[in-house]
């Protein structure tokens, strides 16, 4: 059963202390669809299509990246907000800053599976483009898996337009697909 409302809960800047936590947190997902990639070459033109495809039966898909080394990218991040829930952590978002371009990039967004699809997920999207606008930042992008459903499904709710992809992006070897906004 999905509820309406959230419970009293708080976005907050992460800290040493909750990385142990929030590694505990199951990173995969479940989902129907996917978005395959298919790639035509005819000389010098290349088109590449994107379609979204329902699946024969639901697949658990695994996060692109090693939890574990998860560590080191945290501690290399520009920003990470994660969110409690009765003192307990129930979700984060991990953002770097690409200043050149003026855009800040969401690497990371992991709910846990008992807190998904009750607005934690926005409320942590809502502080990144808040920490982004806040310094300055023209854009902002989310990165996810051409396998991860629940994250496109959200990006687009959110107001994200797909931007593009990259192939084998991941250690895993999955597609990364991209979708963006403007701040100001």
């Amino acid at each position: 059963m999905i509820v309406d409302t959230m419970p009293d809960y708080q976005i907050r800047s992460a800290v040493a202390t909750d990385i142990k936590d929030l590694m505990q947190i199951d990173h995969s997902c479940n989902s129907d669809y996917v978005w395959q990639l298919q790639l035509n070459k005819s000389g010098e033109q290349v088109i590449a299509t994107l379609r979204e495809v329902r699946l024969p039966h639901p697949i658990h898909v695994t996060y692109p990246r090693d939890v574990l080394s998860l560590v080191d990218e945290w501690n290399n991040c520009a920003k990470m907000f994660v969110a409690v829930v009765d003192d307990q952590k129930v979700g984060y978002v991990r953002i770097i800053e690409q200043g050149t371009a003026g855009a800040a990039w969401v690497t990371d967004l992991v709910i846990s599976i008992q807190k998904r699809r009750l607005g934690y997920g926005s409320a942590l999207i809502q502080a990144a483009q808040e920490w982004a606008g806040g310094r300055g930042l023209r854009q902002i992008y989310l990165e996810m898996s051409s396998k991860n459903f629940p994250a496109i499904k959200l990006a687009q709710k959110l107001g994200y337009e797909f931007c593009g992809y990259n192939d084998h992006y991941y250690a895993t070897q999955d597609i990364a697909l991209f979708f963006g906004r403007m701040l100001k």
